[in-house]
């Protein structure tokens, strides 16, 4: 308002001067005579009537928030109106099915989320059914009536029979951590664990690993080692080791600084490894794991000296292996390795009485010695096969995610764990995929049993494409097969397994998520045919005004051709690239959003988006552009990308509109971008070398100096990578050279910043570890600077995601104004 009420006082000024002397031709003369009563009341008259405007401008922006476009308050009402729709829809989470002595019948549990706008947190809630088949191969689910909110708890995970519950109640300050043991109609035993023996349990998806063994009468876990010792001091100075106990004048200092895991770590402990004996209650640490490597992932082995595998990434990731521990949340290029060590109950029952200062002599066992990368790890049913994904492809490369392989080891029938182990490969790397067929394993996640009656084949979802497909793996003979429809361009994800049956959720762009339960039909020709039943969904339906908008829209999957394709490009970086078209009845009538996914190297699936529903329910096209270095197409397209980032991937991107501009389907002159992270790198960039592209554009973390960013991010060496290219991993080091900067500044957007005229939204994350705030912040005060229309929003307790409820919201509220505002014919 500051600005627009100086450039009134301005105007007005400049008019009134101009009418004075237009009366009195003489007035601008140093000669000139004084001026008549009339006019100076006149003058009066004129200030006044000036004053009184202005005054009743300020008066009517009077509590409008900081930043507020008053020509925008019906828009933005509005639409946070219509945006709390779609926040009430529920995600489905989890789901668990348990057998019964019937085979006709089986219990179902199914997480369920929600957003607390209010309480700035996602609720939980669990929804039980009874699941009853026929032999005509129907299925009906009954729901129970209410769901029970799973309130402050950090994790839900039954036992392998269902008849346990375990319930993990983390604290959020010093207080014990607690485990519920529930059996079927009561708590069974409550362990509450102090500090001092561990912090919090990890229930992250990444090192995340709680595993009831077989009986059912211990659970294995990773949880936050106790806190390690610091200097203390009182007003002695220093107190030593063994001194006299504790008194209120003494304080710990800090001691050592040591690295963490960077995003969403950093204030965490190293991963430890814990079995938690149910009925006494008692925790022991598994011994022999050092703390240069963090655990996670850890299941039971079958009846073996080695009961306990899990999956421990080494800190030795700096430039030549010196240890350095670099940001880890979706980054599957740091080297890890399955191990196997006793369990810690087992053990002491085993061995014989020994005098406890000769120390701990326990050793654990490296399984995957040959390999870079192997995790997520499971047993077949049967005890002979240790199956595991890999991303050797994204550690040997450096990309931080890329094409999967999958593994296995052969267990030793005797249990006897000693040696080195031969690893088999069961589906490989997929470079250049034929058109249609199977792109290769792109998954990050497995069911905790994920079998087949068969005990041969697992069930998993992976990504194909633009879309997500549930498949099936044979570990024998390595065939893979799509489960999931062959012709849908929606994306289906495998919530739980029932014997041979499989429960599975399905949505798109414009469809909500909805669950199927398979089938298994005869095969025929050596090939697996599925039928799929819909649910009956337990959840309320969204409201009708979002059905409404949402039945209005349609979406296609497009095969975007390569033009001009260099010689020097692999075969499966020749390959068309995906674009998804989001649209309604007369698409070129209306304005586009081009729709940006970071990484770079992960996907915009088809499934569906409550923030991207929310912008084309407003009349947007949206066009979703899954470049060339994605995630779903084959290796040979992903690795084009690093070293030819802020070229091709921009390329790609203009190819892809213009694809759809030629196609007649919309409107040129009305086109917006906005993307995060890397999708915002490629936003600002667009805005900087196709400046007459784009209306208006918004950025949510972006990258946009190189240079500033490498000493300031948890992940300095993607900077390397995606520069240089794989030749970036060995010249990868903490104190760049002048001229390796000057190239990370050529390769950033803020390069071509001289040339943007977009007004540009920024959102901004104040914990942002990954692309410090310092970068999005640098960028928006230089277009400021510029005189180019800018917005920036920080969330001051947010990081790198933007996920928090209130702050998810208010960021897409924002982009759906700013968009509007700018692309409104």
């Amino acid at each position: 308002m500051v600005a627009i009420c100086s450039g009134i006082r301005s105007y007005s000024y400049s008019f009134s001067i101009t009418a004075a002397a237009h009366i009195n031709p003489s007035a601008s003369s140093p000669c000139a005579r004084a001026p008549t009563t009339g006019s100076l009341l006149r003058r009066s008259i004129s200030k006044a009537s000036l004053y009184s405007k202005l005054m009743a401008s300020d008066h009517a922006s009077e509590g409008l928030p900081s930043g507020m476009d008053p020509s925008m308050l019906d828009e933005y009402a509005s639409q946070s109106k219509l945006l709390q729709e779609f926040f009430k829809i529920p995600s489905i989470g989890k789901a668990w099915i348990f057998n019964s002595k019937n085979e006709n019948t089986s219990r179902a549990m199914v997480s369920i989320g929600q957003s607390d706008l209010l309480a700035n947190k996602k609720r939980n809630f669990l929804l039980s059914s009874h699941i009853s088949k026929s032999a005509s191969k129907s299925v009906s689910f009954q729901w129970s009536p209410f769901p029970i909110e799973m309130s402050g708890v950090s994790a839900v995970v039954p036992s392998p029979s269902g008849e346990k519950l375990l319930l993990v109640r983390n604290s959020e300050d010093d207080s014990p951590t607690k485990l519920e043991i529930w059996g079927p109609c009561q708590l069974e035993n409550e362990i509450h664990i102090a500090q001092s023996i561990h912090g919090s349990l990890y229930t992250d998806g990444w090192f995340e690993g709680i595993s009831w063994n077989q009986e059912e009468t211990l659970i294995a876990y990773v949880a936050e080692e106790p806190p390690q010792p610091k200097p203390e001091f009182n007003d002695s100075g220093y107190r030593k080791e063994g001194s006299s106990q504790k008194d209120c004048k003494s304080w710990k200092g800090q001691g050592d600084w040591e690295d963490d895991w960077g995003e969403t770590y950093s204030k965490k402990r190293i991963p430890a490894l814990f079995v938690a004996n149910i009925s006494s209650g008692e925790v022991r640490v598994v011994k022999g794991i050092t703390r240069s490597l963090s655990v996670g992932q850890v299941i039971w082995a079958p009846s073996s000296s080695y009961s306990l595998v899990f999956v421990a990434w080494s800190d030795d990731n700096g430039f030549q292996e010196t240890p350095r521990k670099l940001g880890i949340k979706h980054c599957f290029n740091r080297p890890c390795a399955l191990y196997a060590a006793p369990d810690p109950f087992k053990e002491d029952a085993d061995k014989p009485s020994t005098d406890s200062n000769k120390g701990d002599t326990t050793a654990i066992v490296k399984l995957t010695e040959e390999l870079s990368s192997a995790f997520l790890p499971r047993f077949s049913p049967d005890g002979k096969y240790l199956v595991f994904i890999s991303a050797k492809c994204a550690v040997d490369s450096g990309a931080h995610n890329a094409t999967n392989s999958v593994h296995k080891i052969d267990w030793p029938a005797d249990g006897k764990v000693e040696g080195s182990f031969s690893v088999d490969d069961v589906v490989p790397i997929i470079a250049s995929p034929q058109l249609g067929c199977f792109p290769g394993i792109y998954c990050s996640g497995l069911l905790r049993f994920p079998w087949l009656s068969d005990g041969r084949t697992m069930i998993l979802s992976s990504v194909w494409g633009s879309k997500e497909a549930v498949l099936s793996v044979n570990v024998v003979s390595g065939e893979v097969s799509r489960v999931s429809p062959q012709d849908s361009d929606y994306s289906w994800n495998v919530l739980a397994l029932d014997n041979n049956n499989i429960l599975a959720v399905s949505s798109s762009l414009v469809t909500p998520p909805q669950m199927y339960y398979g089938f298994e039909a005869s095969q025929s020709d050596k090939s697996c045919h599925w039928d799929w039943q819909e649910i009956p969904s337990p959840f309320p339906k969204p409201s009708d005004k979002v059905s409404s908008l949402l039945a209005n829209h349609k979406f296609s999957v497009l095969k975007i051709p390569i033009c001009n394709a260099s010689d020097k490009l692999p075969d499966g970086a020749k390959l068309p690239f995906e674009a998804m078209f989001v649209s309604c009845k007369d698409s070129a009538s209306n304005p586009t959003i081009v729709v940006l996914h970071g990484g770079p190297h992960t996907v915009y699936p088809s499934s569906y988006s409550k923030s991207l529903a929310f912008l084309h329910a407003q009349g947007y096209n949206l066009l979703v552009v899954n470049y060339r270095g994605s995630l779903g197409f084959g290796e040979e397209a992903l690795q084009s990308l690093p070293g030819n980032i802020g070229s091709q991937d921009v390329n790609d991107v203009l190819t892809a509109l213009e694809f759809v501009i030629k196609k007649g389907l919309i409107d040129a002159s009305r086109v917006a971008v906005v993307g995060g992270s890397h999708g915002g790198f490629l936003t600002t960039h667009l805005i900087g070398q196709a400046p007459e592209t784009f209306v208006a554009a918004a950025a949510r973390n972006p990258v946009c100096n190189l240079s500033l960013m490498v000493g300031t991010t948890d992940i300095p060496e993607w900077c390397f990578l995606e520069i240089y290219g794989k030749e970036g991993k060995n010249c990868f080091t903490e104190s760049p050279s002048a001229d390796i900067l000057t190239q990370f500044y050529q390769k950033s957007p803020i390069a071509h910043i001289s040339k943007v005229k977009t007004p540009t939204l920024f959102l901004l994350g104040a914990k942002d570890l990954r692309v410090p705030v310092s970068n999005g912040l640098q960028y928006a005060r230089t277009l400021k600077e510029r005189g180019v229309e800018t917005k920036t929003i920080v969330f001051p307790e947010d990081m790198h995601g933007l996920d928090k409820p209130r702050s998810d919201y208010e960021s897409f509220l924002n982009i759906g104004v700013w968009f509007k505002k700018y692309t409104s014919k």
